[in-house]
């Protein structure tokens, strides 16, 4: 029997001090909105992992935030297209990812976020009530709806 591999992931779901939250937008893929994120590596755990991928993207030190909770567990499935795309750059044959969300919350004075331009062109703060579904793609879009719910009890229109 075959076994499904997923990659382990790490996501960071980033309020400010008044509780905006942080999205950002791909950079090659315009209007495509999401949360900092990466793979674990190898010797990491989660916690580290989100913490040098929040230091990587979006420039944030762990001074700078308080991680307030997390969730784990959540998976996704990737389509044939991006399946295929995948294999070629990790060369793995990962089927998903397995992610652990993690809710932080930024200090009054931390900085803007410093954005790493290989991943992201933009971002903004928004309300969590304003995030859309449609701004990721289908793939993700259940697990983002679980995110959104499980932190702040609300689900955007999809």
């Amino acid at each position: 029997m075959e076994t499904k591999l997923y990659r382990p992931n790490a996501a960071a779901v980033i309020l400010n001090s008044v509780g905006f939250l942080l999205i950002c937008e791909r950079a090659k893929e315009h209007g495509a909105w999401q949360f900092p994120q990466g793979g674990i590596d190898e010797g990491e755990n989660a916690l580290q992992a989100v913490q040098r991928e929040i230091h990587e993207e979006v420039g944030f030190q762990p001074e700078h935030y308080v991680i307030e909770s997390n969730f784990t567990g959540l998976r996704y499935d990737y389509p044939a297209e991006v399946l295929a795309s995948i294999l070629h750059k990790r060369g793995k044959s990962y089927i998903g990812q397995e992610q652990t969300y993690f809710l932080c919350r930024l200090h009054e004075k931390a900085p803007e976020p410093k954005l790493d331009q290989r991943e992201f062109r933009a971002y903004r703060w928004i309300d969590p009530r304003d995030f859309d579904l449609n701004w990721l793609p289908q793939f993700k879009r259940e697990v983002y709806r679980q995110v959104m719910e499980h932190f702040f009890s609300y689900t955007s229109i999809d």
